[in-house]
């Protein structure tokens, strides 16, 4: 339910994107907005900062004063500062509530919400969902993916299809989705949570009560979410295993869906415009929320034929002479990578790996290399110990390059079918995130066309 906003005090942790709409948005509701942001400035936040002045929204940076801080009404976390940072035990001791920018659009929008979670798989899921739902209703792809939801506040939306982070749901005690999703669990942002069981915590969170919603929506092959799901109060589908009742799989080369004892075909997988039993498993995601959103059968077929795939996640990119290039930069941890390299059987695959290190371990990462790449090329500040890893684990055939141009053409000159970048790191030793590394990627594979 909306607030009255008019002249309450305001603090938005942090200067991203997602607190900038929250800023943007509560500023047009008359509250006194407030931004407090760590880093120092720089020459390019000239041109949003005059913006932000001129909706009389004040902004400090390289550290934050008690004079932001004090007599605030209400804070608002970007994602990206940690629950147990000092600034949360300031605003804290200052007796300050502090909820997500999600949440806060959860509560001034009249509309339904579908959350969408999970280690791998959020953005493809996200935006395929919405794009079903299109087919019918207005439905925006917003959260992680797309624009933040306060941004959309405003306007005629039916639907907020929203990719949701641990980082976000950490920060969200009162966000109740219609619908809610868990595609998967493995770990990740260790360091940021403290701790494997506070990961899965922050996750479980809208799927417990009292967030918990009326459908929720959970992957059947991973064990520790099937066991889970159990204990939900929420009416339950399963996808990727064949249940009774409530449940999306695979038989026979095509997807089935069944509710109320009742069995249908939704679409083959030669079909599916999407490669990979991780990309199955986001599909089935999506045809489960569709159906329960009463999307035709027809509809949701052609829609996932027509679904292009977000950028940067096992996305094709061309084709030179006998080789087929994939991007898959958004696998910025092992696990990540793994799902992309086991999407290729009984192929010549070159992976282009490396980066900044996570130092995760590396065992099930070599298994399926072993399984699948004949080749991996190795780049950036992890290259020596994923080498050593590799070895470890039997496999030899390593290359070390010193850019991902050279790297790309090592693997055009070695003739294989397919060349994947699927990198299991971080980006920043080379590039400022893992969409410049892509792109970076992308534009140099197609000047080879």
């Amino acid at each position: 339910m909306k607030k009255n906003w008019f002249e309450k005090k305001v603090l938005i942790l942090g200067l991203s994107k997602s607190g900038i709409a929250a800023a943007k948005y509560l500023s047009e509701k008359c509250a006194d907005v407030y931004i407090t942001e760590a880093r120092e400035e720089k020459e390019s936040d000239k041109a949003l900062l005059d913006e932000l002045k001129a909706l009389d929204i004040k902004v400090e940076m390289g550290g934050h004063s008690d004079e932001f801080i004090r007599d605030s009404y209400l804070a608002i976390a970007s994602p990206g500062i940690p629950p147990r940072s000092e600034l949360f035990k300031r605003v804290k001791e200052a007796n300050v509530p502090i909820i997500s920018e999600i949440e806060l659009a959860f509560k001034e929008s009249l509309k339904p919400f579908i959350a969408i979670t999970g280690t791998n798989g959020k953005t493809t899921t996200t935006a395929l969902t919405a794009h079903i739902l299109q087919k019918e209703f207005k439905a925006e792809p917003c959260g992680n993916y797309g624009v933040p939801p306060c941004s959309l506040l405003d306007k005629d939306v039916d639907y907020f299809v929203c990719e949701v982070s641990s980082f976000q749901l950490e920060t969200s005690n009162a966000f109740q989705p219609q619908i809610s999703c868990w595609l998967n669990f493995t770990p990740d942002h260790i360091d940021w949570h403290e701790g494997l069981e506070n990961y899965f915590n922050a996750k479980a969170k809208i799927f417990k009560f009292p967030q918990n919603p009326a459908f929720a929506v959970f992957n059947g092959a991973d064990e520790r979410l099937l066991e889970f799901s159990k204990t939900c109060p929420s009416t339950v589908f399963i996808f990727d295993k064949k249940m009774e009742d409530n449940c999306c799989y695979i038989e026979n080369d095509a997807i089935y869906y069944c509710r109320n004892k009742k069995t249908e075909e939704i679409i083959t997988l030669k079909d599916c415009p999407l490669i990979g039993h991780h990309n199955y498993q986001n599909v089935m995601c999506s045809i489960i929320v569709a159906k329960i959103e009463g999307i035709e059968n027809d509809e949701i077929r052609d829609a996932i034929m027509s679904f292009k795939v977000p950028e940067h996640r096992l996305e094709y990119v061309t084709k030179i002479g006998k080789t087929e290039f994939y991007n898959d930069s958004k696998a910025t941890n092992p696990e990540s990578a793994i799902v992309a390299i086991n999407s290729f059987n009984d192929k010549d695959v070159v992976l282009i790996a490396g980066g900044r290190d996570k130092n995760t371990d590396l065992k099930e990462f070599c298994d399926s290399i072993n399984k699948h790449i004949k080749t991996v090329i190795l780049i950036g500040e992890a290259g020596k110990r994923f080498e050593e890893n590799l070895k470890q684990n039997g496999f030899e055939n390593i290359i070390f390059e010193e850019t991902m141009q050279s790297a790309i053409d090592k693997g055009l000159s070695l003739n294989p079918d397919v060349v994947l970048l699927s990198p299991a790191c971080a980006s920043f030793d080379m590039f400022t995130g893992y969409e410049e590394r892509g792109k970076v990627f992308k534009e140099y594979v197609l000047s080879k066309v």
